[in-house]
């Protein structure tokens, strides 16, 4: 998670420091230009979605546990005699 949050920190700047320092253009946007934008997010969000599937079906997908369960460490059992203190 904090990989995460310094990543997302370090691309806002830079889109700041782009933002902040952009210089007058003088030329001609195309109208298709919008529809390319859209479509290169509309794809990005398709891919994210497609690899990132099984853990969005898990998410929608959980059910409630009836009994409560016991996990074990590998190598120990229930009755161990060893392990009574």
């Amino acid at each position: 998670m904090k990989r995460f949050l310094s990543v997302s920190l370090m691309i806002f700047s830079c889109l700041c420091l782009v933002v902040a320092t952009e210089h007058r253009a003088y030329g001609y946007v195309d109208p298709g230009s919008g529809f390319l934008a859209l479509q290169s997010i509309a794809s990005v969000l398709a891919a994210t979605g497609f690899f990132l599937r099984n853990r969005i079906k898990t998410f929608f997908t959980r059910k409630k546990a009836d009994k409560p369960t016991l996990v074990l460490p590998v190598g120990a059992r229930k009755n161990d005699s060893r392990n009574a203190a």
